[in-house]
């Protein structure tokens, strides 16, 4: 065995149950990408730089879209439910992929908690009667429902939540663009002059750009979950060409012409824009009960993403418990091949925050927020190095590829020289440093977990059979 080969695993349970469509997966990109940093950071970051945050989500888009296309290469080749977790362990060893699976796990166990806490936020102002904390159960219990049904009754309920936040985005575009050229009764047209007026396209300078920057590209974070669903489709090889194709370009349409329309029809520096960017657009052509529709909106984004965490969540459990990386009940599987194990153990801590919400309801959400971090650099970094590495031996080995990614190693190089300018921008802001440094803290701790535990085996944690390949690979 090489030194960086994942070793194939026998399996005690039935095993994961194909069931998703290109479709259902496609629309689940899209639902974990087009989410809450979208309809409301998105107004923090106009706040930061202006007209010119556009180049800020150009900058971004084109991060995503190099990754996408990575992991599309490395996912036709080897369809995994780990993932990058699987590609990473195959190219840098059993420790890099543990502590990238884990890191993964961490980062969606908060955050399916945050969004419960938001979206229950938002839900109890308009039923007052009802506490926070109750809606948190409520839509923590019900989701957890979802995906313990079946992969495929969760293809399906996640493609209609996913498909009410594109249908929102594309009404959104077509009033805005009416709007822009004054197809809207009663309401004169603002063309494009509010892109250059208020100190010009760019007022805060590359300052400004580079700290929308920040905000920016956690906001496309949740896309990777189609490379983890891939793995549960009739047909992975094919299908996840199509599928990375479609979301990157639905992506980043839906998101600068979002951003676009709302830096062309109200100036920048608006109050309502910071508070709400697209309640404030709508509010302007004078859409009745905005407020409303906007709220629910969110929480059905809140919502749509929590669901697909919860399933990324499971699934990577799942991948590490079969890779030796995790205890072996996450490994065990329904009838309905759902590992129901994984699903209640990436949901535990958002029964935790049930109580936490009842104690502590000012404090939750913040908090939850901070401890995310900065955890998508360091799987997004990993991801682009695992394809330098893997793309590299299988051409020195002549490996036939069923996709290559364009325009390699210079690409993939580009991609890595953008998040090292990302992680430069985030060193010098306060804020954004303290992320980053307790991400590579805990990026750390989890590297050292996984060498310390490679005799775990003995201990009957993991499966014998692979900490027995493992050991020969760190």
């Amino acid at each position: 065995m090489t030194a960086t080969e994942v070793p194939a695993t026998t399996t005690t349970t039935k095993g994961l149950h194909p069931g998703l469509t290109r479709r259902q997966i496609s629309m689940m990109g899209l639902g974990g990408a087009i989410g809450a940093g979208l309809f409301v950071g998105s107004g923090q970051a106009i706040g930061l730089a202006g007209p010119a945050v556009l180049i800020s989500f150009l900058v971004a888009g084109t991060i995503v879209v190099l990754v996408m296309a990575m992991l599309a290469e490395m996912v036709a080749a080897r369809p995994s439910s780990g993932a990058f977790s699987s590609y990473a362990q195959k190219a840098m060893g059993r420790s890099a992929g543990s502590a990238v699976g884990w890191l993964y796990w961490i980062q969606l166990v908060v955050v399916i908690a945050a969004e419960a806490t938001g979206a229950a936020g938002i839900v109890a102002g308009w039923v007052p009667a009802v506490p926070a904390w109750m809606w948190v159960l409520i839509f923590v219990v019900a989701l957890t429902a979802v995906n313990l049904f079946g992969v495929r009754n969760y293809g399906r309920f996640e493609f209609w939540f996913a498909a009410i936040k594109v249908a929102a985005i594309i009404l959104f575009l077509i009033v805005g663009a009416c709007a822009i050229v004054g197809l809207v009764p009663g309401v004169p047209a603002t063309g494009i002059g509010n892109l250059v007026a208020e100190g010009g396209f760019a007022p805060q300078g590359i300052t400004g750009i580079a700290a929308a920057l920040l905000i920016v590209v956690f906001a496309f974070g949740g896309t990777e979950v189609v490379a983890i669903a891939a793995a549960e489709s009739d047909d992975p090889s094919r299908n996840i060409r199509r599928i990375v194709r479609e979301v990157m370009v639905r992506i980043i349409v839906f998101y600068l012409g979002s951003i676009f329309v709302i830096v062309a029809v109200l100036p920048w520096n608006d109050p309502a824009v910071l508070d709400g960017p697209f309640s404030a657009v709508l509010a302007t052509v004078r859409v009745p009960g905005v407020d409303l529709v906007m709220s629910l909106i969110v929480v059905i984004a809140l919502l749509s993403a929590m669901n697909a965490n919860i399933y990324g969540a499971s699934r990577m459990a799942f991948s590490l418990g079969e890779r030796g990386l995790a205890p072996i009940a996450a490994t065990r599987t329904s009838a309905k091949g759902v590992p129901y194990v994984a699903v209640l153990a990436s949901v535990a801590f958002g029964f935790v925050t049930v109580g936490l919400n009842w104690a502590f309801p000012d404090v939750v959400l913040p908090a939850l927020l901070n401890v995310v971090g900065s955890t998508l650099l360091v799987i997004w970094t990993s991801t682009a190095v695992a394809q330098i590495i893997l793309r590299r031996r299988a051409d020195r080995a002549g490996e036939e590829m069923p996709m290559r990614m364009w325009g390699f190693p210079w690409l993939s190089w580009l991609c890595l020289a953008l998040l090292a300018g990302v992680v430069a921008l985030a060193m010098v802001d306060p804020a954004a440093r303290i992320q980053l440094l307790l991400t590579l803290g805990l990026t750390g701790v989890l590297l050292l977990i996984a060498r310390v535990t490679r005799g775990s085996a003995r201990l009957g944690v993991v499966r014998p059979d692979v900490a027995r390949n493992d050991a020969v690979r760190d």
